[in-house]
């Protein structure tokens, strides 16, 4: 059986959905091959979206027209938006949500979106000639001929799962591993190599003892993922922290000679910033405690994710040490927690569209592409998705800079930089942060995906008008004047100085603890004004009252920026013959060569090229 599509995407998880659905609504035909359709951005690991980074990746895949931040609102348990007692450059939201209303939600959209064929099956093989790809067959003996390839495989790539000395070929726990396409793919001159990551045990929520535990509830207030408007029905859960002591780890150690961590075992390099238990014992040997969160999976199950104990020690030794902690006691679990092993390729041979630079037509992304973290794979997802449709259709490569959005940030990292772990994101990778914040994703690049015509129409007028009020208000505190018999013995109330003279409202509002809120009951102007935003008003006066109390930092930063900028406008890819380039080091020589970069700015990224190297291509350009 022969099928004829624009786009085939491989695999349903959080980047498969997203460059399906948007491929679909740009207008390419697309078939979205998984194993089990019933698993459709399965949460592997914890059922929670977003975080440090990940929330603002999220809200930029929502920004952009995709429907991460939908499904999560849609399906959310708890939202806290952290970091809140920092500045607004790392506020992050992040929600816990129902694992399995998650799977239907995105199900639900993907089988009514226009253009897209869910095929379940298996690929075998990626067809390729002439250096492009021309499709994929599958283990049924079906072939799907495609004009490109999307390839979103996730673990599930020579997946092996380990507890213990016990290994199991697999992708996921109880689902078959991939076997042979990473072949298919390699002999075309990909890179690849191995990563791992592990999960933790999942607990019946009847065996544990809560009054030993501390309760953590969400965030009560409008905060949310998605920029539209979700409708919300799943009963808000909480969820309980306790920590782990002496005792624990003695068991665990105790089980040490039998981890694969640290028997030879698993030789490939798992998550730095999520380590499993065990690591964390070898890593901090003189710490009596670690912090644990037990977390919901969902409104109506008993089963409840142990954040904090990723492990893949032997079962026994897993249950064993969980019952030294006085609220498990008596815990009864669902599944111990495991490690597995996959194949991933080298991202430095993709370009920032994450096309593949040796099979055209081919893109990668997700955790094929080293990265770890749902949110990751959806940002990867929706660009390649995007740039898949385009060479469809015809049009210009869409791409992020590092200063449009993390999205940008991530992919400019891999592709430049590659991976020697599994990466994730944080705001430490963005040197631009106070520019990419979760509330501004869409004021950044809602207009670039419309244009594309992916956002929607609806979508975009929303963001016009949000950004219309948004400039009046701050229009409005430029103008506004205030005399201190209006407003001292609020500013009293408030714990702030008095004032002297008079002042416009934008320099009150610039000061720290003053805020819209708590000067709206004392100025009937002001809260005339804030009366006319009619639409998502707390949204609206948060991101104003950021740009007003941040004005300084934000401009100081666009300039930085632009400053870069005139880098990232100097094209030297094909203008330079690196290898026998003598002026700049053999590192420099060895690494442009290598990476081949677009722009001068990001061969000034590339580990390895120093300042005086990019001087040096600057003279030559020169001349």
């Amino acid at each position: 059986m022969t099928f004829k599509y624009d786009i085939v995407v491989i695999g349903a998880g959080h980047a498969g959905c997203e460059a399906a659905s948007a491929a679909a609504r740009m207008g390419a035909r697309t078939c979205l091959v998984t194993m089990d359709m019933n698993k459709i951005a399965q949460m592997s690991c914890n059922p929670a979206v977003g975080g440090i980074a990940k929330g603002q990746i999220v809200r930029e895949v929502d920004a952009l027209g995709g429907m991460m931040g939908i499904v999560t609102d849609r399906c959310s348990l708890q939202f806290r938006m952290l970091n809140l007692s920092k500045g607004p450059a790392v506020w992050s939201p992040r929600a816990q949500c129902d694992r399995g209303k998650f799977i239907w939600a995105w199900r639900e959209i993907l089988e009514n979106t226009p253009n897209l064929n869910i095929w379940q099956d298996q690929v075998s093989e990626l067809m390729v000639e002439d250096g492009e790809v021309r499709g994929v067959r599958t283990i049924w003996g079906v072939e799907i001929q495609a004009r490109c390839v999307v390839l979103t495989a996730g673990t599930f790539l020579g997946g092996l799962m380990h507890i213990g000395r016990k290994q199991i070929p697999g992708g996921r726990i109880s689902e078959p591993a991939v076997d042979g396409l990473t072949e298919s793919i390699t002999r075309h001159g990909i890179r690849a190599g191995r990563m791992k990551t592990g999960t933790p045990v999942r607990i019946d929520r009847r065996s544990v003892d809560f009054s030993q535990a501390d309760r953590q509830d969400g965030d009560v207030g409008w905060h949310h993922f998605s920029f539209m408007d979700v409708e919300h029905t799943l009963e808000q859960l909480p969820c309980w922290m306790f920590k782990t002591n002496s005792a624990v780890h003695d068991i665990l150690r105790s089980g040490l000679k039998d981890s694969p961590l640290y028997n030879g075992q698993i030789q490939s390099i798992g998550p730095r910033y999520c380590p499993s238990i065990e690591t964390k014992l070898h890593t901090f040997p003189d710490k009596d405690e670690h912090q644990l969160f037990l977390e919901p999976e969902g409104e109506t199950t008993n089963e409840m994710y142990l954040n904090g104990f990723s492990s893949s020690l032997p079962i026994d030794i897993q249950i064993n040490a969980l019952r030294q902690i006085p609220a498990l006691r008596n815990v009864e679990v669902y599944r111990p927690g495991y490690a597995i092993e996959y194949d991933y390729f080298d991202p430095t041979q993709l370009t920032h569209t994450l096309e593949s630079k040796m099979v055209k037509n081919l893109f990668l992304a997700g955790q094929v592409n080293g990265t770890t973290g749902y949110e990751e794979a959806a940002g990867q997802g929706i660009i390649a998705g995007i740039n898949a449709a385009i060479n469809c259709s015809g049009g210009k490569p869409f791409t992020l800079g590092r200063n449009e959005a993390y999205i940008g940030v991530l992919i400019d990292d891999l592709v430049t930089k590659g991976v020697d772990e599994p990466y994730r994101m944080f705001t430490s990778r963005a040197e631009y942060r106070i520019l990419l914040r979760q509330d501004d994703a869409d004021m950044r690049l809602t207009a670039r995906s419309h244009s594309l015509g992916l956002a929607s129409t609806q979508r975009y007028e929303k963001m016009r008008k949000k950004a219309d009020e948004i400039e009046h208000f701050i229009t409005f505190a430029q103008n506004f004047s205030i005399k201190p018999a209006l407003i001292n013995d609020a500013l009293s109330q408030i714990g702030t100085t008095p004032l002297e003279r008079g002042c416009r409202l934008v320099d009150l509002l610039g000061r720290p603890g003053v805020t819209i809120e708590n000067l709206t009951p004392h100025i009937k102007a002001l809260a005339a004004e804030v009366d006319k935003i009619d639409d998502r008003r707390d949204e609206t006066l948060e991101a104003a009252e950021i740009r007003i109390k941040y004005k300084g930092y934000i401009e100081r930063e666009n300039q930085v920026a632009d400053k870069m900028l005139r880098l990232e406008n100097i094209k030297i890819q094909g203008r330079f013959d690196y290898p026998n380039m003598t002026q700049i080091s053999i590192e420099a020589r060895q690494k442009l060569a290598a990476i081949n970069p677009v722009t001068l700015a990001q061969a000034s990224r590339i580990p390895g090229v120093s300042p005086s190297d990019v001087n040096v291509m600057l003279v030559l350009m020169g001349r």
